[in-house]
């Protein structure tokens, strides 16, 4: 949305830009907003919550859709789900006016990949170590993780570094899922239940610190079984620095380690989620399995 109004602007620095609020609208509001201007600048009107529209002005829309439009006028409609205003959103489809469909950014190869997109298009670069962190801290809320993404560019100046993510979001790094897989995949149990504790006491539910341990073996599973096999990061369904990271992590683990770490985690996902009274009791035996295989696996090694 935002460069489509910057696009706008460059364009003609005198468009004249008016955000419609769908909620609060009344009858024949769109009427006065697309109609042409005595001074014949261009208009753009947009709409940033479609889904939440008034029955007036949907009806204005469907009316709108079918007419001819003033081409000194430009109107852009954002839907973010939902079944409110299908029947508009099927005019618009039918219509020969664009449309984009934006999927959800749900993976963390997704998430890695839109910190980068929005850092080189500010003419920056972030280090591989600190789009991991960011994604780690605060990937599970995508604006949150944009906004996160605006401040280091607007504070920061050259390439962001880890030590930058560290500096403004270390709370929110140390107290996630994350965190836990990462000191239990080393082996350090000392780290890894400090950090369980600390996760658990500022919010963080069980079975959000036990999708993060089986992400983490998960994916540790995923590049040891492709033994090796340099393939690449699509190939293997995972970011360039989640793989980086999982080959260094590699060294110290044993395939019977792994497995034990696998069937640890899966049991520890049936008991968070019903199976056990106390899911933090399930989380933590599973954090100290796993830190236990990884130091038997590195004996063996």
């Amino acid at each position: 949305m935002r460069s489509l109004l910057a696009q706008a602007k460059a364009k003609d620095p005198t468009t004249e830009i008016t955000r419609l609020e769908a909620a609060t609208y009344e009858p024949h509001q769109l009427d006065t907003l697309v109609s042409p201007s005595l001074f014949g600048e261009p208009r753009l009107v947009y709409v940033p919550a479609l889904e939440q529209m008034t029955d007036a002005l949907l009806s204005d829309l469907i009316a709108y859709v079918g007419a001819a439009a003033d081409p000194e006028v430009s109107v852009i409609l954002r839907h973010n789900g939902g079944q409110r205003g299908k029947r508009l959103l099927d005019a618009i489809k039918a219509s020969p006016y664009p449309t984009i469909q934006c999927e959800a950014v749900k993976s963390a190869k997704d998430k890695s990949s839109l910190v980068v997109a929005d850092v080189r298009r500010a003419g920056r670069s972030i280090a591989p170590e600190a789009v991991g962190a960011l994604v780690d801290a605060l990937g599970s809320d995508l604006r949150e993780l944009c906004s996160a993404v605006d401040q280091l560019l607007a504070d920061t100046q050259g390439t962001i570094s880890v030590d930058h993510v560290r500096t403004y979001y270390a709370g929110r790094i140390e107290a996630t899922g994350f965190t836990v897989a990462d000191a239990a995949a080393a082996g350090n149990t000392p780290a890894a239940i400090t950090a369980l504790r600390h996760a658990v006491a500022t919010g963080t539910d069980p079975v959000a610190i036990v999708a993060a341990l089986a992400m983490k073996v998960r994916q540790l599973a995923r590049v040891a079984a492709a033994g090796g096999r340099r393939m690449s990061p699509a190939e293997l369904g995972m970011a360039p620095w989640q793989v980086d990271r999982a080959r260094r992590e590699l060294q110290g683990w044993s395939d019977d380690a792994l497995a034990t770490s696998i069937l640890a985690v899966a049991r520890a996902d049936a008991e968070a989620k019903g199976a056990s009274r106390d899911p933090v009791y399930a989380v933590e035996r599973a954090v100290l399995t796993i830190c236990n295989a990884r130091r038997a696996g590195s004996r063996r090694r």
